[in-house]
């Protein structure tokens, strides 16, 4: 009896907990298994993701290449459980350096104001612009294909959003009755900046590097669909994708499972988002 009565609580506990935190859980069980999945790579992939195997061209999915192979002889399994530490890679590093330099140069903006704030708005009118993509290949062409040139694209080009989102925050947080006293005490711009404003300013800009993170991720894809970002032979979705379009009616498995799994690993993102912005309130 008293077994059963000390386990109810709990049982209960998780199930409100669940119920409550359900959209997070299942975004975070996804964005696991693609993370244990990439780190796993070399033990859990049944063949070597560059080994070409003439006898074995196009095959579809069966026992022994549960995902078939390529017109290259390739196993689609073992490339797309490869291909998850480059697409994952894609999706962390790409929002990490737009992030970091859009807050710090929105909060900059918004806290000064005045010239600063007008030549920052003018040098985010002239990036917006430019339809994003298009600036982006522009960027990728004069640097060159690769991942390198695809991470300084989106530093240049992604840190928009966020400056935006962090400088309407400080314009109003900085009027506020905490950061009126801070100025009144004494306390350096820079520390009234970083320790009273930022932290309050920033929640929605954490919320959209979850959204974020899908468009970086897409995009990846897409650079690398055009020749752009990672090279063959390579393991990545977005190549993947590509090399399988000319087989689409007769190798129909070649760009199906890479696809699906830009779809799932874009779909935990999607869910990471919506759930840290219930947590936190925000809502885009």
């Amino acid at each position: 009896m008293s077994v059963s009565t000390a386990r109810l609580p709990l049982s209960i506990g998780f199930s409100r907990w669940l119920g409550r935190h359900l959209t997070l859980a299942l975004g975070l069980g996804l964005l696991a298994f693609f993370i244990v999945v990439a780190l796993a790579a070399p033990l859990i992939a049944p063949y070597d993701p560059v080994m070409q195997t003439a006898e074995v061209r196009l095959q579809p999915p069966s026992l022994s290449h549960p995902f078939g192979t390529d017109n290259f002889g390739r196993d689609i399994l073992s490339r797309v459980i490869w291909g998850a530490r480059i697409d994952l890679q894609i999706a962390f590093i790409g929002v990490i350096f737009p992030f970091v330099i859009g807050t710090l140069l929105g909060t900059i903006a918004g806290f000064f104001g005045g010239f600063v704030d007008a030549v920052f708005m003018r040098i985010i009118d002239v990036i917006l612009a430019f339809p994003f993509l298009v600036l982006m290949l522009s960027i990728i062409a004069i640097l060159g294909p690769g991942l390198t040139s695809f991470y300084i694209a989106m530093a240049l080009v992604g840190w928009v959003s966020y400056a935006r989102l962090v400088r309407a925050q400080i314009l109003v947080l900085k009027n506020s009755d905490y950061a009126v006293a801070a100025v009144s005490l004494g306390f350096s711009r820079t520390r009234i900046m970083f320790r009273h404003l930022l932290p309050n300013a920033v929640a929605g800009s954490l919320v959209f590097v979850m959204s974020d993170a899908v468009l970086v991720l897409l995009n990846g894809a897409a650079i690398s669909y055009l020749g752009l970002g990672v090279q063959p032979p390579t393991a990545e979705w977005g190549i993947m994708v590509a090399e399988g379009q000319p087989f689409i009616t007769t190798g129909w498995w070649i760009p199906l499972f890479p696809g699906l799994s830009i779809v799932f690993l874009a779909f935990a993102f999607s869910l990471l988002g919506d759930a840290l912005g219930d947590m936190l309130g925000v809502h885009e």
